[in-house]
């Protein structure tokens, strides 16, 4: 069960997992504690891909931007078009000359193992996760030891933080 739920101190809205299994809940932006049975729930569903289009949906009608957010595509539609956007790495490798399965078989020994390795995304996950204290400076730093570039920690970071995944509150982040 997700809910969207809102803080009334700040009005940030956010996706609450399960509220019916913990009695309290912290606003990712402000960071009041509130009971999860007086918090205000928009929207509840059994699905989170729903949830989060209603929590989109939500945040664009308090901008505003209802018209404009209804022209787009849903949020999974977007991410499998940016998924299949421009060429793949090895149409890429392939076209510079380089041999895609000599690189595929360096990134396998780099990292340590086969197919398994993660995902850029999922080591910026795993870094907010695993951080002490989870700023971007932290959160980035420890993403790049596990091979992620910088600039492209930051850039996943914000994309997680707009897409709902994590949150951002005075500087530090969690994952929802």
């Amino acid at each position: 069960m997700y809910a969207v739920v809102g803080c009334n101190e700040c009005a940030a809205m956010w996706l609450l997992t399960d509220p019916r299994t913990s009695d309290s809940a912290a606003c990712p932006r402000c960071g009041k504690t509130h009971r999860t049975a007086k918090l205000k729930r928009f929207f509840e569903s059994e699905d989170r891909e729903a949830a989060r289009e209603a929590r989109a949906a939500l945040l664009a009608k308090k901008r505003g931007e209802s018209a404009s957010f209804a022209e787009v595509d849903h949020v999974s539609a977007l991410e499998r078009a940016v998924e299949d956007a421009g060429i793949d790495d090895r149409e890429y490798l392939e076209a510079g000359g380089v041999d895609a399965d000599a690189v595929e078989a360096a990134g396998a020994r780099a990292e340590g193992g086969g197919s398994t390795s993660r995902t850029r995304t999922e080591r910026v996950r795993d870094a907010v996760e695993a951080a002490e204290e989870p700023t971007e400076e932290n959160v980035v730093a420890r993403a790049g030891e596990r091979g992620v570039p910088a600039d492209a920690a930051r850039e996943i970071l914000e994309k997680l933080t707009r897409r709902g995944e994590i949150s951002e509150s005075r500087g530090r982040y969690r994952v929802l």
